[in-house]
């Protein structure tokens, strides 16, 4: 495993594994796994979809400056280097590309990509401007990587939804590969972030899982049959905490995030999502299930 920190090195090496490959039977497939790092066993789970289902496994390590707001955490971001190299090499990944801002942003940036309409709801309504810095870090990788398949976690719907339409409109030539949320035992989503929350708050945060759970579980039975019974366990649930501010707690269209209306009834639609954004402290959680066919396919 090689970590590299320039764009220059990095494709030279890419370049390098595929002509090494040239002789299989079949071109050398590669796949990039973009993070922010300070890995945890959600990140691993990427990785070993990357390594089942590609050749050559590119792990990148950016914490993205231009996706986060004024007030947010970037300066605080959790970082841990030395640890997120030696669980990309137990993974069995191929290169980590560790660049600095000034790699990736050499002089201010003037060209963004940005999505429209599914970007202006849910995390994007609260975090104005937070999806063109993730649209455009992850089409300046795509360029840089030129993979075939890139990884994303589940864990954010919102922004799985928003770089496959990017991904669609451009006609780039990658494949995104969702892939399903971890969690811990008693039910909390992973999330680098988690490790911000005191004792007290962690335990507060698992109102998150056990609001998806009465939803799943109220679905399954036959007793949340509109937009405003989901909303309604959602926030009756989360209500629960004292400690929890609630973002958004919403029911909508996927991957479209059309807005449902309170008497919408579920099994007219196909696909949708259960999404959560909720603040413990300082601390912002999201958290979501996917219901296809009045299927939960994301069990809690």
């Amino acid at each position: 495993m090689k970590v590299i920190r320039t764009i220059t090195a990095l494709r030279q090496e890419i370049q390098m594994l595929r002509t090494n490959q040239a002789g299989s039977a079949k071109e050398a497939v590669v796949g990039l796994v973009p993070t922010m790092g300070y890995l945890h066993q959600g990140h691993a789970s990427l990785m070993k979809a990357a390594r089942k289902q590609t050749d050559i496994v590119v792990l990148s390590i950016f914490v993205n400056p231009i996706q986060f707001g004024p007030n947010e955490d970037f300066d605080s971001y959790p970082r841990d280097e030395a640890r997120d190299v030696e669980t990309a090499r137990n993974e069995g990944v191929d290169i980590v590309f560790i660049p600095s801002v000034e790699e990736m942003y050499p002089q201010p940036t003037q060209t963004t990509v940005s999505v429209s309409r599914i970007t202006e709801r849910l995390c994007g309504a609260s975090r104005p401007g937070h999806f063109d810095g993730v649209t455009t870090v992850v089409s300046k990788l795509f360029n840089i990587v030129q993979p075939q398949k890139a990884f994303f976690g589940m864990k954010d719907a919102q922004q799985v939804a928003v770089i496959e339409q990017m991904v669609n409109d451009l006609n780039m030539p990658v494949e995104i590969v969702p892939c399903p949320i971890v969690r811990e035992e008693d039910g909390l989503a992973l999330s680098s972030r988690n490790v911000y929350l005191s004792s007290e708050l962690r335990k507060e945060a698992l109102v998150l899982s056990q609001a998806l759970r009465a939803v799943q579980e109220a679905v399954e039975a036959g007793k949340a049959v509109t937009a405003a019974d989901v909303r309604r366990l959602l926030r009756e649930h989360i209500g629960r905490s004292a400690e929890a501010v609630i973002d958004y707690a919403e029911i909508q269209a996927f991957p479209s995030l059309e807005p449902l209306h309170d008497q919408d009834e579920l099994r007219t639609f196909d696909d949708l999502l259960v999404a959560l954004a909720v603040k413990f402290g300082k601390t912002r959680l999201i958290d979501n299930i996917r219901i296809q066919h009045l299927e939960v396919l994301s069990h809690v």
